[in-house]
């Protein structure tokens, strides 16, 4: 057995012991077997009422985050080694092929509609074990002239929450982009941000059921000074309906009617994140902060660490203008950076907005030794602007990266034959995995996949993208040596258009700046390692910090009192260590790589750079000679235009001939959705549908 192998078993078992706890937690198994055990060794005078729900909840979780940081960079530095060889496995494919196709819910696997068969069937477990519990074996107290009826509300109201508490553990793990437990699922948080919108909607759905049935409890029992209580020894309310608030919120903006037609709205809305966290934790209370806290910790973590990346600005080398409004720029990049065709990189333009970041697909292949590029349609508010002062006389622009963020393997190579399905903009994504084909063919050692590229354009000018499948920096690249088909269809103008609005690119070359810096990962080469140690020192920390100060300052003062610590400040003093213990790790280890690799960054600057014409127009000049090379004439020849059509995704896809073809679809939801049905029906068995887009 390899050592990844044992690995994997590790974290499988971990992971199915974590999950065995939260199916007990509501049984008895759990309240009169374990936790009495468990109570007499861990509540101790170091950790109190937390260090049971620390061991079982909270322990498990991070110790698969550290060690998954470890087989990550292993199985990196196992591909640097074998980096010809493609490891073509069809197993588990039917879990991957889309079962339910339906606009609420999107695209959902077989494997997606299992673990939320599941996951459902624990929220259900656990509510009725909690009725059962409350009921039989400890009972609310039947307040005097309180009937029966409002004693049932209040105890289903305060399960409630506590179901919705399950759905809190799993809620940040898919939004925490450079953590090691989604690359542990074959999971990027692109592709699973759908379980965020998911668990979201349940735990608000959960919590709104929670607060309505306490307001109406009170308001019939005559008790509505409770709403504005705050308990020094249980539960305050107050900051249960100040979460509350902020979560209403977040949630009534993020419908995907309002998130469309508003974005900024949703955008700067949801960054009420952190207020909702903290009134949440002091509601809850420090016991089931611990229950809910790897999910959290691994989230501050992740979020603290984009914040230092982007604290650099990044070196922008030049940019493309299309005349199809749309641009591509390219980055200076770090030789160590490491990632995977239909990666994100975040953006941020100062001069724009300094608040806003938007996410873009990489389109440059890895196999490029110092270029990245993201290709942007001025579509929106802030794509456009962003458009219009490239075309204006700039000659720097100061931006912040995030990133990149992506999958962990080049997965589509397995397939003897691709698909590509593209809608508009959607056809960036492709270029990058292009890009890494044609790389990966002028190596005779390699075998490739046959491509069929099926891109719809709404005008002529959008043709220009097909352009950007050959990288700025490589003009010499044999395209030829791929076998490389394109459908191109242009739905919104004809032949005679094409003519008559023929134009070329521009190309826009930058100045350099001293504080620029190379894009690379945010700790460097050794990033998994590195994010390895920060969460296992911070967690470690963490611990020791709780349990001295519990044993030093709290245990005294209970002693004293002959009283339980304040609630809030426990909750409190567990959010401040949290928080302080995350900002001391990510710093120390963050400045360490930044002294490291420094010399190596300064030295991929000080290379010489391509130098434009020095004519009055030096900022722009026409790539003739590009559009005229062997690789332009040769993709040329491998596209074929048709006007005025949509492609009949219906017939070309079951006629495509091959016995494992991987097929990939990004565009407009009806597209995708298509596609998805078609290679669902049955109708073709050598069609595997591979999801990419976050967009479902």
């Amino acid at each position: 057995m390899s050592m990844g192998t044992a690995l994997r078993m590790i974290f499988l078992v971990v992971f199915i012991g974590w999950l065995m706890v939260w199916v007990l937690l509501p049984t008895t198994i759990y309240t009169q077997a374990w936790t009495p055990k468990l109570n007499c060794k861990l509540n101790s005078t170091y950790f109190g009422e937390q260090g049971t729900n620390l061991l079982l909840f909270s322990f498990p979780m991070m110790f698969i985050a550290a060690l998954g940081c470890v087989y990550l960079h292993v199985q990196q530095e196992s591909k640097k080694i074998n980096s010809k060889s493609v490891v073509k496995s069809h197993r588990l494919a039917f879990s991957k092929r889309p079962l339910l196709v339906m606009a609420p819910l999107g695209i959902v696997t077989a494997m997606e509609l299992a673990f939320a068969f599941m996951f459902i069937a624990l929220l259900i477990w656990s509510l009725f074990n909690y009725i059962h519990y409350y009921t039989f074996n400890h009972p609310f107290v039947h307040k005097a002239g309180e009937k029966l009826w409002q004693t049932r509300l209040r105890s289903v109201s305060f399960i409630l929450g506590y179901v919705g508490n399950i759905c809190w553990a799993f809620l940040f793990f898919p939004v925490s982009r450079g953590s090691s437990i989604l690359p542990l699922a074959g999971l990027t948080s692109e592709s699973s941000i759908k379980y965020h919108i998911w668990l979201g909607h349940l735990s608000m759905i959960l919590f709104a059921a929670h607060t309505i049935g306490f307001i109406i409890y009170w308001g019939t029992t005559h008790q509505m000074a409770e709403m504005l209580e705050w308990r020094k020894d249980w539960v305050p309310n107050v900051a249960g309906e100040i979460a509350f608030v902020f979560a209403m919120g977040m949630w009534v903006t993020s419908f995907p009617r309002v998130r469309r037609k508003m974005f900024e709205v949703f955008f700067y809305t949801h960054h009420l994140y952190g207020f909702y966290i903290f009134f949440y934790v002091l509601h809850v209370g420090a016991a089931y902060f611990c229950m809910i806290l790897p999910g959290i910790y691994l989230f501050f973590v992740d979020r603290f660490l984009r914040f230092l990346q982007s604290r650099r600005r990044a070196r922008l080398v030049s940019a493309r203008i299309l005349p199809c409004d749309t641009v591509e720029l390219n980055f200076s990049k770090s030789p160590g950076l490491i990632y995977n065709p239909t990666s994100m990189l975040f953006l941020n333009v100062p001069s724009i907005s300094k608040l806003q970041w938007h996410p873009f697909t990489i389109t440059s292949s890895n196999m490029e030794p110092d270029r990245l590029s993201i290709v942007i349609k001025s579509e929106g508010s802030w794509s456009q602007k962003l458009y219009q002062e490239l075309s204006s006389s700039v000659d720097y622009l100061n931006v912040s990266v995030e990133g990149p963020y992506g999958p962990t393997s080049s997965h589509f190579l397995r397939h003897e034959s691709l698909v590509m399905v593209s809608g508009g903009s959607g056809i960036t994504p492709f270029i990058s995995i292009i890009r890494e084909i044609i790389f990966r063919s002028q190596s005779e050692e390699l075998d490739v996949p046959r491509v069929l590229l099926i891109c719809a354009f709404k005008n002529v000018a959008d043709l220009t993208m097909l352009n950007l499948l050959l990288p700025i920096s490589d003009t010499h690249t044999q395209i030829s040596k791929m076998q490389l088909q394109i459908e191109a269809y242009v739905t919104r103008e004809n032949e005679q258009t094409f003519t008559d609005s023929q134009k070329h690119l521009q190309t826009i070359w930058f100045k350099s700046d001293p504080f620029d810096s190379p894009i690379s990962a945010a700790l460097g080469p050794n990033n998994w390692l590195w994010l390895g140690a920060i969460i296992s020192s911070s967690f470690v920390m963490f611990l020791l910090i709780l349990g001295i100060f519990t044993r030093y300052y709290i245990f005294p003062i209970e002693q004293e009192t002959y009283e339980p610590y304040h609630f809030t400040l426990r909750a409190l003093w567990d959010i401040f260590l949290v928080c302080t213990c995350i900002f001391i790790a990510s710093s120390a280890i963050f400045l360490w790589c930044k002294k490291q690799y420094a010399k190596e960054y300064e030295r991929i600057l000080n290379l010489e750079a391509p130098t434009p014409p020095t004519s009055p127009w030096s900022q722009f000049y026409v790539a003739d000679r590009e559009l005229e090379s062997l690789p332009h004439q040769s993709l040329v020849q491998a596209t074929k235009v048709h006007f005025g059509a949509k492609p009949d995704l219906k017939e070309i896809l079951p006629r495509c001939e091959g016995s494992d073809i991987g097929v990939l679809v990004c565009g407009p939801r009806t597209m995708r959705h298509e596609v998805a049905k078609i290679c669902s029906s049955g109708l073709a068995d050598n069609l595997h549908f591979e999801s990419i887009s976050f967009n479902w």
